[in-house]
């Protein structure tokens, strides 16, 4: 079973994908297996973090770009500096996530959830989540 979403950027935005994860998850009728949650971009990225605070998203955001700022020595510059650094952000976060189905319901903490991070806005994006049920 795969779903594809789409859904538009700003910059450096930080986007909950929990919901939607989940009400696939449980509306799939699978009670054992896996998740995986995916994207199709190198200048984005997919992380599960705590939702509790919103500020967290802004320190989030603000470490990995103290990390790996925007700047004009990158050897590669397919578009703008933004762009590259945005490979090297993505990179290191990372384009997917597997995560545990179990009971019927995604495996996650109570403070946990999952957030599509963009590098290089404003830009139409897309994610897809694919359910594998345990083997019989």
């Amino acid at each position: 079973m795969l779903k594809h979403v789409k859904i538009q950027t700003n910059d450096r935005d930080v986007i909950s994908l929990t919901d939607e994860v989940k009400a696939y998850v449980e509306g799939s009728g699978v009670q054992e297996g896996i998740c995986l949650v995916t994207i199709p971009h190198t200048t984005a990225a997919l992380t599960v973090t705590s939702f509790w605070d919103p500020n967290g998203f802004l320190d989030l955001q603000d470490e990995i770009c103290r990390l790996i700022p925007t700047r004009i020595d990158f050897k590669h510059q397919h578009d703008t500096p933004q762009d590259a650094a945005g490979h090297v952000k993505s990179s290191l976060v990372g384009a997917s996530l597997s995560l545990i189905v179990h009971e019927g319901k995604l495996l996650l903490g109570h403070s946990q959830g999952i957030f599509f991070l963009e590098f290089d806005g404003p830009r139409n994006r897309e994610y897809f989540i694919k359910i594998q049920a345990d083997p019989v």
